[in-house]
């Protein structure tokens, strides 16, 4: 392989959550008087922390989300995800095969530290991550499409940017591992791929990324 380090994004890529935090998110938005359809809020949201939410909606309308707005949320989405949550298929398989092929690997997301380990314990995928190889939009000042979170995660696992390869999902996260300076493979079974402009290539299953990475 000619990379040290194969950096996933988590929902979307690893956990298949974008459908659900997404309808959650929407119809939250909707509730307080921001009308929002499903395709938007994966247009504008998908792959960003949720202090974009809070910009984008007060850059628009000038008004503020309320207080406890992103304790609901998570609190909503965790609920959904204990129900319904399930790993993207193909995941456990491919995290297999870079242990036995000794390749690192983490996790780089906008999503909260809690988040993520809410979604890997519901999914069976914490067996397949140290804590220390779990890095979120927290750990950094600025989230996707900032390349802090990339370049934090790099740091911490000891290879040198270049030397890595993202696997992500959103526009954000692309734009996010380009200006990282690392190669980025975007996973195209949400996002259609004229969407993830200037990828190293495109995948729609799990079960192709061995070879791209090859």
């Amino acid at each position: 392989m000619r990379y040290e380090l194969v950096i996933f994004d988590n929902d979307g890529v690893l956990v298949d959550s974008e459908p659900i935090s997404n309808t959650i998110l929407a119809g939250y938005l909707t509730e307080l008087g921001h009308p929002t359809s499903y395709e938007e809020s994966l247009r504008d949201y998908m792959g960003s922390a949720v202090h974009r939410v809070h910009d984008l909606v007060e850059e628009r309308t000038g008004a503020k989300l309320p207080d406890d707005f992103d304790v609901t949320l998570h609190s909503r989405v965790f609920a959904a995800f204990e129900q319904e949550l399930e790993p993207v298929p193909g995941v456990d398989d491919l995290l297999g095969k870079l242990v036995a092929d000794g390749i690192p690997y983490c996790v780089a997301s906008s999503s909260s530290h809690q988040r993520i380990r809410v979604s890997h314990r519901r999914t069976g995928l914490d067996q397949w991550f140290e804590e220390e190889w779990i890095f979120s939009a927290e750990d950094v000042g600025r989230g996707k499409p900032a390349p802090d979170l990339f370049l934090h995660a790099a740091e911490r696992m000891g290879v040198a940017p270049e030397r890595c390869v993202v696997i992500e999902d959103s526009p954000l996260g692309v734009e996010a591992a380009r200006a990282a300076g690392m190669d980025v493979y975007g996973f195209t079974s949400m996002m259609p791929a004229d969407r993830l402009t200037g990828v190293t290539g495109y995948f729609s299953d799990m079960g192709q990324l061995p070879e791209l990475l090859a």
